[in-house]
């Protein structure tokens, strides 16, 4: 115990770190990578595929779950949320900046829109999952609900095609 918070200073730092390296793990940084080269839907589908996994495992249905017991404090809550949503969405806002800079999508708000990518993700499908009501899915239907997101998202992003 001592070595393990000598290393981290508290059990606060702890949690945070555990987030951070679950999050790091399943949605690697390198997926957020602007390469405007690759097809934006490709790009987004990895991004996409790899949150999928990660909100629909036991693990993180597990400790979502904790994270709304009303007897979680709420600075874990921020921790969790600082250290896992938050980076996330950060993350994929910077992603799609070179991509509107292109003018490849039209996004306003780039927090938002990255919110609403993961909010798409994640769908009743999560939430079914969420209230225990729904088994975790076979991996073509985790493939076409995320392809409808993304394909739903970029709809909504992209530049109106010119006639």
């Amino acid at each position: 115990k001592l070595t393990v918070y000598s290393h981290f200073g508290d059990k606060e730092a702890l949690f945070n770190a555990a987030v951070q390296s679950t999050c790091d793990q399943l949605v690697p940084e390198t997926l957020f990578l602007a390469d405007n080269s690759a097809p934006l839907r490709e790009q987004l589908l990895s991004i996409g595929r790899a949150f999928f996994a990660l909100v629909s495992s036991e693990e993180a249905l597990a400790t979502q779950r904790i994270m709304l017991s009303p007897s979680t404090e709420d600075p874990i809550r921020r921790l969790f949320w600082q250290a896992g949503p938050a980076r996330m969405t950060t993350a994929l806002g910077n992603a799609l900046a070179p991509r509107v800079a292109s003018g490849e999508l039209q996004i306003l708000d780039m927090e938002l829109a990255a919110g609403q990518f993961f909010c798409l993700i994640k769908g009743e499908l999560h939430n079914s999952m969420m209230f225990g009501l729904a088994e975790p899915v076979c991996a073509a239907v985790a493939e076409r609900h995320v392809a409808s997101a993304v394909d739903l998202f970029i709809r909504a992003y992209a530049l109106p095609v010119k006639p």
